[in-house]
């Protein structure tokens, strides 16, 4: 796993060298969240408000919005609206009340269209203040222990007493006796009425004077997620999952990126490393058929995970360097001097560098480049060669794959000599101040008729 440190320049190299993925990904994300919105109906949510007079405690206000959303008043409000196939349970499932500021419940309903979006929350609220009533008494069936209904007693019993003491008189009669006890009688019934109205809780009275608070309003745009909302956040999900899943990938890379990495890995030591002029793109990986098509089309045929090539010297210093390799070469190898340049398939920037060697090596010593495929590798055979040259470049290739590759040499009876990393350079836009380079025309021994031809 990478340890290196997720920066923004992470990010902004993924911007850059992957814009092109990223952008076609993008759009299918648009188009992803805009099928969605043709699978989800529009939704219209309108709200109708609910007064409350007098002082409630906040607890007292959530009580009435639970009841304002309860089965009892969606019930009574799936009835009155007479939708075909709405029951009270799908109602409900549509239908919210929150207690605001001011004593007031906001109902919320949510339907299809504006006009039944409306009309449900006009509906649940009149409901709910009728029902807010019917509790508090003030209904056509009023209860016994009801405010109201003490009230009406009281006035009735007060009459009758009044009556009764009229008939009365100050007898001793049978009558007087039966009158005077059937008036205590009603001074009893009298005073417990009086007792449960003054026990009688003020929060029933206040129910009983909830108040609609005009018409809910139609809504003239849909409720969210919208079609735009759900087209935005498909290309938010699909742009940020792709960055991710960019950061994820670095994050477990296992190529190899230093070269004590690179020697432990194929066994050998390290003779050099060579530049090698690439364009603006640079770490371009190579690849023909389909599959290379598709890459060079979403852009993913260039490395992102590398740093961008940096600025090379004039061509008399990259020159320089691919002589060093070949003294090295010609030090380490008895005569005849005969290798097989082995290039892992792929590698565009190492098959250049491997071609330059070529040119600048001659004859001395001879060089046969060979392309192998790292999945499974096949070394040819030993012929004439003294061993083999492994030309690379770095944080291309993991450790399991130099491993086959450092095998394959091993069955071919090759022994591995050296090792060339090539790196990716852009090359000056100025002229050097030094005499132009030899045209040389690379060279490339293969085969018996080659290596008569070099001699």
């Amino acid at each position: 796993m990478s340890d290196d440190t997720i920066r923004l320049v992470t990010i902004g190299r993924i911007l850059r060298r992957r814009r092109r993925l990223l952008l076609i990904l993008t759009v299918v994300g648009a188009l992803v969240g805009y099928g969605t919105s043709l699978l989800l109906p529009p939704r219209y949510t309108t709200s109708a408000s609910v007064l409350l007079p007098g002082a409630w405690e906040e607890r007292e206000l959530l009580t009435q919005a639970e009841i304002a959303t309860s089965s009892v008043v969606v019930d009574r409000a799936a009835t009155a609206l007479g939708w075909t196939g709405v029951d009270g349970g799908e109602v409900r499932e549509h239908v919210s009340a929150e207690a605001t500021d001011g004593n007031i419940i906001k109902i919320s309903g949510t339907a299809d269209t504006p006009e039944r979006a409306q009309h449900l929350s006009d509906q649940v609220a009149r409901q709910f203040v009728a029902f807010a009533k019917q509790v508090a008494g003030d209904s056509a069936d009023p209860d016994a222990g009801a405010p109201e209904a003490l009230r009406q007693t009281v006035k009735k019993t007060s009459r009758r007493i009044t009556e009764l003491a009229g008939r009365a008189g100050s007898g001793e009669t049978v009558e007087s006796v039966q009158t005077r006890t059937e008036l205590a009688k009603l001074r009893t019934a009298l005073q417990e009425a009086i007792d449960k109205l003054d026990q009688a809780d003020p929060a029933d009275e206040q129910a009983a004077n909830l108040v609609v608070m005009g018409s809910a309003a139609r809504p003239a745009g849909e409720a969210p997620p919208t079609r735009t909302q759900l087209v935005g956040a498909g290309a938010l999900l699909f742009f940020l999952f792709t960055v991710a899943c960019h950061l994820v990938a670095a994050r477990m890379s296992r190529r190899l990126r230093t070269e004590p990495e690179i020697a432990a890995a194929l066994g050998s030591a390290l003779l050099g490393t060579v530049d090698v002029p690439v364009g603006r793109s640079g770490h371009r990986t190579g690849g023909r058929g389909p599959g290379a098509l598709v890459r060079r089309l979403l852009g993913t045929d260039v490395r992102w995970d590398l740093p961008a090539p940096r600025t090379s010297g004039d061509e008399a210093s990259r020159q320089l360097r691919y002589r060093r390799v070949c003294t090295r070469l010609r030090e380490r190898l008895p005569a005849p001097r005969r290798l097989l340049v082995v290039v892992p398939d792929g590698d565009r920037t190492a098959r250049g560098a491997a071609e330059r060697l070529v040119a600048e090596a001659g004859s001395d010593p001879l060089l046969r480049v060979v392309g192998v495929p790292v999945a499974r590798p096949m070394v040819p055979d030993r012929a004439h060669e003294s061993g083999v040259l492994v030309v690379l470049s770095a944080g291309t290739w993991t450790a399991a794959e130099l491993a086959g590759l450092n095998e394959a040499c091993a069955d071919a009876k090759h022994e591995i000599v050296g090792i060339v990393l090539a790196g990716p350079v852009r090359a000056r836009t100025s002229r050097s101040a030094g005499p132009p380079p030899e045209a040389v025309t690379p060279a490339f021994a293969v085969g018996e008729d080659a290596r008569r031809g070099a001699r």
